[in-house]
């Protein structure tokens, strides 16, 4: 059983968890996160920690995000959009038990003190920004990084707030290359 409880959007999303592991899920219901749910999702956090594993499309990443302004310390799994399309659908109810059990081998965490690690003079280097390859070359690397797609400016501020190494980040873009 994991230790931490995942926050995941909906019913199905905890169908497709069940699936893969024995975790305990809270289910936001969508971006109208009422009351109830958030003072659950605060009692977790407080008292066993909480994963946030939301669908990889623009409605998961403003949850995502909404809930990482209220608990900066919540465990972050992503899922590539790749692995988690079925069926004309984006979500983690389409993701394979392999998949989430992927993503959940490779949770970050926010650093405390942010870091600038990397600049934007790194991604453009590596092709990461400013070519027409450059989204389809971060959704790559950030799967094997476990940070999830973003454009740029995201995806810097991924690299350097959930403590990638450079060491981490030049051997993810090796294996890319190969």
């Amino acid at each position: 059983m994991l230790k931490e409880v995942l926050v995941v959007e909906g019913k199905m999303d905890t169908v497709a968890i069940r699936k893969a592991l024995c975790a305990e899920t809270i289910e936001t219901g969508g971006f109208a996160l009422n009351p109830y749910t958030l003072a659950k999702i605060k009692a977790a956090y407080i008292k066993r920690g909480i994963i946030i594993l939301t669908d990889p499309d623009g409605a998961g990443e403003r949850i995502r995000k909404y809930l990482t302004e209220i608990f900066p310390q919540a465990g972050q799994a992503f899922v590539p959009k790749v692995d988690a399309t079925a069926n004309n659908d984006v979500g983690i109810e389409q993701a394979s038990p392999e998949a989430i059990r992927k993503a959940l081998s490779n949770v970050r965490f926010h650093e405390v003190e942010p870091r600038t690690e990397f600049t934007s003079r790194d991604l453009f280097l590596q092709g990461l920004s400013g070519n027409t390859c450059a989204g389809q070359r971060r959704a790559i690397v950030g799967a094997k990084l476990g940070i999830g797609y973003g454009n740029a400016k995201q995806f810097l501020t991924r690299l350097n707030n959930y403590g990638v190494t450079r060491e981490e980040f030049e051997l993810a873009m090796a294996e890319i290359e190969d």
